[in-house]
């Protein structure tokens, strides 16, 4: 459990850099954007930690019906106000995910990025239905720029991302590290889409 007092801080960074941003301002994470194709025709979808929405509104487009839940209000709003104008399926929550986990087996579709907190991840991979897929990107300790969290516990060791959804079967695993020529492909994070069995 995070402490009252960071979780408060952590709402007003992201309110305040939120405040700043624009709908146009949001991105799918490259794990989804890369994988469409394995996406289902409907369900119910979740943008976890969903920052500006991007993940949310790449669900909706594909017909799933998607909550996207987030820590600040100010990302939330504007997620609501562009999903009323696009008539997008979403629904945004204002919602500490770390305090309030999803539950089990209550999602088809669960897309993280950037975004890591160790001890939810068991409770992710739970809050997938049977046959449900999991789309996650985050960065790395192993990496050749400085982009991203430089605190270590928001890092992934290598291969950890693997380790952490060991119950879930993997589809897609991308990690590239220092190999070859640095700053050319999908560097500094790791990719994992990975399904839960039916099973």
């Amino acid at each position: 459990m995070i402490p009252a007092a960071m979780t408060a801080s952590l709402r007003d960074k992201w309110d305040a850099r939120y405040r700043a941003a624009s709908p146009s301002d949001a991105r799918a994470a490259q794990v989804l954007a890369d994988n469409l194709h394995l996406l289902p025709t409907h369900g119910r979808g979740l943008d976890l930690a969903a920052g500006l929405g991007g993940n949310a509104y790449v669900l909706a487009r594909q017909g799933i019906a998607t909550e996207a839940w987030d820590l600040s209000s100010v990302g939330s709003r504007l997620i609501d106000s562009h999903a009323r104008a696009s008539g997008l399926p979403v629904t945004p929550h204002v919602r500490d995910v770390i305090a309030e986990p999803p539950a089990p087996e209550s999602f088809d579709v669960i897309v993280v990025s950037a975004f890591l907190h160790r001890p939810l991840c068991g409770a992710i991979a739970a809050a997938l239905r049977p046959g449900g897929l999991l789309f996650y990107q985050t960065y790395c300790q192993t990496r050749v720029s400085t982009g991203g969290p430089s605190n270590p516990d928001f890092l992934l060791a290598d291969g950890e991302l693997l380790q952490l959804f060991s119950d879930l079967k993997p589809i897609v695993y991308r990690e590239e590290g220092t190999l070859g020529t640095p700053f050319i492909g999908f560097r500094d994070r790791a990719m994992l889409v990975a399904q839960r069995p039916s099973a």
